[in-house]
């Protein structure tokens, strides 16, 4: 850990967004699409804080991000092709997109989720392990 400032909420997201380690915004930080690395390859930032069901912020996350993405496209398209909407459409199509949504967000979400947790508890010196 240097002994720089720490980044701002902004730069944390964006880092997280960009699937590298939000702190140092190195990495590598995945082994695999739904697999993070133990710590950062960078900077040695363990990437889970430690607690029990710590990552479960990260589900709540997306959870909450696919059912706004939802709504927001289904009354859309009710909306918009009022008074016949495609219900098997949209059924369907709900479906699929929740599905999708959930493989391809699980990165962002955990990544998402350790940058909010890093803006309001920065890690301290014991949370770095020497990069490998």
């Amino acid at each position: 850990m240097s002994g720089a400032s720490p980044p701002g909420v902004a730069t944390l997201a964006l880092r997280a967004l960009r699937l590298a380690c939000p702190w140092c915004g190195g990495g590598p930080v995945r082994v695999s699409w739904f697999r993070l690395r133990e710590s950062c390859g960078a900077c040695g930032l363990m990437l889970e804080r430690g607690e029990p069901g710590w990552f479960l912020g990260a589900l709540t996350m997306q959870l909450g991000a696919l059912e706004l993405l939802f709504a927001v496209v289904f009354v859309a398209v009710a909306w918009r092709t009022w008074p016949d909407p495609p219900w098997d459409l949209l059924l369907w199509g709900s479906v699929v997109t929740l599905v999708v949504g959930a493989l391809v967000g699980y990165p962002f979400a955990k990544l998402g989720w350790l940058a909010f947790d890093l803006a309001f508890r920065p890690p301290a010196a014991d949370e770095f392990r020497r990069p490998t």
